[in-house]
């Protein structure tokens, strides 16, 4: 099955590292392993929590008429992620939101992502502020959703 959401994912990370505003923010394409301690991420296709299901995308797909032509809906997992050592909830929740303004900036500025015969915007959000012994997270799920013709 052919499937778009490599290329979508691939292109909203491009996106993200291409991003000047988002110059001191981690921008990672799926889960990482690495050391780096930075405190605020933007993952594509990762609900940033290395014990959850690892879920990246899902899809429904139909065919559009009797030709070859499928029509696929997807939708993909986009972390926005800020931490501190502190206990100021109020500024890693304002961070995550602002690191997510991005995405919907490039969505609003292009539906398309600069890909043919494709259409996605931000369909829903998740919030999950958490204070530990190490300081406080933000993290912000996206779903970034829409549809397109394989």
């Amino acid at each position: 099955m052919g499937s778009r959401v490599p290329e979508v994912i691939d292109r909203l990370v491009q996106l993200g590292q291409a991003d000047a505003e988002l110059e001191n923010v981690r921008v990672a394409d799926g889960p990482e392993v690495t050391e780096d301690a930075a405190d605020d991420w933007l993952i594509v296709g990762f609900d940033g929590d290395p014990a959850g299901d690892m879920q990246a995308a899902q899809t429904l797909g139909g065919w559009a008429g009797l030709g070859s032509r499928r029509e696929e809906q997807f939708q993909i997992t986009v972390a926005a992620i800020s931490s501190r050592g502190d206990t100021d909830v109020r500024a890693v929740r304002t961070r995550a939101y602002e690191i997510s303004a991005r995405v919907e900036a490039w969505l609003q500025a292009d539906p398309t992502l600069g890909l043919r015969e494709l259409e996605a915007a931000i369909e829903a959000s998740q919030l999950t502020q958490d204070q530990t012994d190490e300081g406080v997270q933000a993290l912000l799920l996206l779903t970034v959703a829409g549809r397109a013709f394989t």
